[in-house]
């Protein structure tokens, strides 16, 4: 949530010539629904359904970057499949960067409220561990542009082995 999940990975695709998926937008085009729009007419619980099962049929096709929604990692089904199906990059933001970036953003359900920042602390303490069971490699951002990210996940995936070099 907030990370750079979406822009990195459609990055990426781009210089690599995968194809881009983010199982959010997956999401809202079957459900012609936004994910806001998703948790306030079925709740959260209808919401990680429906993303188990797009998680489960997107990490079966050859060829994508996948971007997931930030609680994708907590159901262990879509952990186990994005870590057995993929090599799975950590973009690791604070809860404090992460609030500093969406400060103007009105579109996440779990940060409506008082206070954002709590929330977001909260989030990051019970995700945090569950994102680097599911990492092969973990990615801090801290103040690197998009395309100094992209930079460093394709370095790291060509060390590893994972995409040719160059």
């Amino acid at each position: 949530m907030g990370a750079g999940k979406t822009t990195v990975g459609r990055s990426l695709a781009q210089r690599t010539g995968l194809r881009f998926v983010d199982s959010d937008h997956e999401i809202e085009r079957r459900r012609a629904m936004t994910v806001s729009e998703i948790f306030a007419a079925d709740g959260e619980s209808a919401f990680r359904d429906q993303e188990q099962q797009v998680i489960d049929e997107l990490t079966r096709q050859p060829g994508i970057v996948l971007a997931t929604g930030g609680g994708a990692v907590l159901r262990e089904p879509n952990r186990r499949a994005l870590h057995e199906r993929g090599t799975v990059v950590y973009l690791r933001a604070g809860p404090d960067e992460l609030a500093h970036r969406m400060r103007n953003d009105r579109t996440r359900p779990l940060l409506r409220g008082a206070d954002p920042r709590a929330r977001l602390r909260e989030l990051y303490r019970h995700r945090d561990p569950l994102y680097r069971e599911v990492a092969h490699f973990i990615i801090e951002t801290g103040r690197p542009s998009p395309a100094m990210l992209t930079q460093l996940v394709m370095a790291q995936l060509e060390l590893a082995g994972v995409l040719g070099a160059g």
